[in-house]
């Protein structure tokens, strides 16, 4: 059974930063469904990503993955849908 799931990302802003993402995902197992991602106000060079993500993998794996690179700061469940 394939699950939904929409993660929010919190990170510092680097070129590299959502290609990371992207090559983490893929290397888990899990497919892109939506990305959106904007600056945060805060006066630093802060983003936060939404994404969502399906597979019949658990998202624990996905979320300790994107946890562990360097310039993410805090990643988040928002939902998850059964389809």
């Amino acid at each position: 059974m394939r699950e939904k799931h929409t993660l929010v990302i919190d990170a510092h802003d680097k070129p590299e930063l959502v290609e990371r993402i992207l090559r983490v995902v893929r290397h888990r197992g899990f497919t892109l469904r939506t990305l959106d991602m904007h600056h945060r106000q805060d006066g630093e060079n802060n983003v936060q990503i939404r994404l969502t993500v399906e597979s019949t993998r658990s998202i624990d794996t996905l979320y300790h993955q994107l946890d562990k690179l360097w310039d993410i700061t805090q990643v988040r469940s928002a939902s998850q849908q059964v389809e």
